[in-house]
């Protein structure tokens, strides 16, 4: 194994070269352009190495401010604002998947060259901001002792927590700011290897549905379809009795999930494959539909995948497109529309989008939260950078955004940071309220 790790090694270094993207192709919106595959025995890797914000902070666009609500969390992730305006926090890091390959060794060395240090904190945690100055006055453990929490949603009175092997729910009382209750299984979660860990929750819009995101257990089989059983998949979950049924198949990594409010439609922001090159197969912005096949591990993009063994070809003929491609690598991972007119303006209708970063490729891609403009209930235009700065003109990381949460009720983003540690809040300087939120000015970040 060390033999062939510093051969590996030196390998990546030779094949750095062919990582670069080639700026002329057009790999963002419905119609992405998709290169031929460029595959290598190791693939180009690069992480963005991180450094602190120091007296820094995002880059907002103009009529717009940003501070830090809460620093020195313990990996925040996604977030949830309760109906009396305080914030929730899940903060963790989970997966226990064993390395495959001396490549899959290598691309764990890199990958936590640009993850934090601090250790995992596997609970979530309450911010209060009650004046509304941006700063969190109020701030407790809500909930310890979870197992590696991401998702969040919130239906009449109780909270839904996804772990990594489980949902659970807790009781709640408006303003409590600690939970000591014992978890209520609703029902158990694919777990075992957890390549992909992470399980993306949201509820739909008459509450009586939770749907959850999980990841395939591989980036494309190389493990075995065996354990792909409910893997890359989307469930809907009955929240009284726990009874489930699978919505959607072969959406590799369905990182974050929300409901589209003109049409109550689920949507998703997935994860692609990797290692095969920096432009083959872009993240995606989708409607979930019902009974839909998304094309992993056998296609992408309406282009087949030539390593899967076996072929499916029946199956991957039945592979529909994605709606909205968000780039290559970009590693989206949060997902929140605007609701009640948004912003206003530029920022009325549409996502909200957090973009974690690149390790697939030499040039960085993401590292940043993106706005995709809708319309009648669908993608209407090009993303626009909303929240940027993350990455120094030299390419270093102050900072990795992750979920993404639009609160109606005060006209805030909230931004979690899971290499700084901070939840960042964006505000307009002038806040409109909801009646005039629709047709207020907002001036873009273009």
């Amino acid at each position: 194994m060390i033999r062939s790790l510093m051969g590996a090694t030196a390998l990546l270094l030779v094949v750095s070269a062919c990582g670069r993207s080639d700026p002329n192709l057009n790999q963002t919106g419905p119609q992405p352009d998709i290169p031929p595959i460029s595959e290598t025995l190791v693939p180009p890797m690069k992480i963005a190495q991180p450094t602190g914000w120091g007296d820094q902070v995002p880059t907002v666009p103009a009529g717009f401010t940003i501070t830090a609500l809460a620093t020195d969390l313990q990996i925040p992730r996604q977030m949830l604002v309760l109906p009396n305006g305080d914030i929730l926090v899940a903060e963790g890091r989970g997966g226990n998947a064993p390395p495959l390959r001396p490549k899959d060794v290598i691309a764990g060395v890199i990958k936590k060259q640009g993850n934090t240090k601090v250790e995992s904190g596997n609970r979530i945690t309450l911010l209060r901001d009650a004046d509304g100055d941006g700063r969190a006055e109020v701030r407790s453990v809500f909930i310890d002792n979870l197992n590696a929490p991401y998702g969040l949603a919130f239906v009449q009175g109780t909270l839904y927590v996804a772990n990594q092997d489980a949902l659970v729910s807790f009781p709640y009382q408006d303003g409590q700011t600690r939970i000591t209750a014992a978890p209520t299984e609703v029902t158990k979660l694919p777990s075992a290897i957890n390549h992909h860990w992470t399980k993306s929750l949201t509820a739909s819009a008459d509450g009586q549905t939770l749907y959850v995101g999980i990841g395939s257990n591989s980036n494309v089989g190389e493990r075995g379809m065996a354990v792909e059983e409910e893997r890359a998949v989307v469930w809907a979950i009955d929240r009284t009795t726990g009874a489930r049924r699978t919505v959607a198949r072969g959406i590799r990594n369905p990182t974050a999930l929300a409901i589209e409010p003109t049409t109550a439609a689920l949507w998703a922001v997935v994860n692609e494959r990797d290692e095969i090159g920096p432009q083959a197969s872009p993240d995606y912005l989708t409607s979930v539909r019902e009974g839909a096949f998304y094309g992993w591990p056998y296609t992408y993009w309406g282009k087949v995948d030539p390593r899967v063994r076996p072929a499916n070809p029946e199956l991957a003929a039945t592979a529909i497109l994605p709606d909205y491609a968000l780039g290559s690598h970009v590693a989206a991972l949060g997902l929140s529309f605007a609701i009640d007119g948004g912003f206003g303006g530029s920022f009325s209708q549409g996502a909200f989008i957090g973009e974690h970063g690149s390790w697939n490729r030499q040039d960085l891609s993401g590292y940043k939260v993106t706005w995709v403009p809708f319309a009648n209930g669908r993608p209407s235009g090009q993303p626009v950078d909303f929240v940027t700065g993350f990455l120094t003109d030299d390419g270093k990381a102050r900072g990795r955004p992750v979920g993404v949460t639009f609160d109606a009720g005060r006209r805030i983003l909230l931004v979690a940071d899971d290499l700084s540690n901070t939840v960042w809040r964006v505000a307009p300087r002038v806040r409109p309220t909801a009646a005039a939120a629709a047709t207020t000015p907002v001036a873009s970040s273009r």
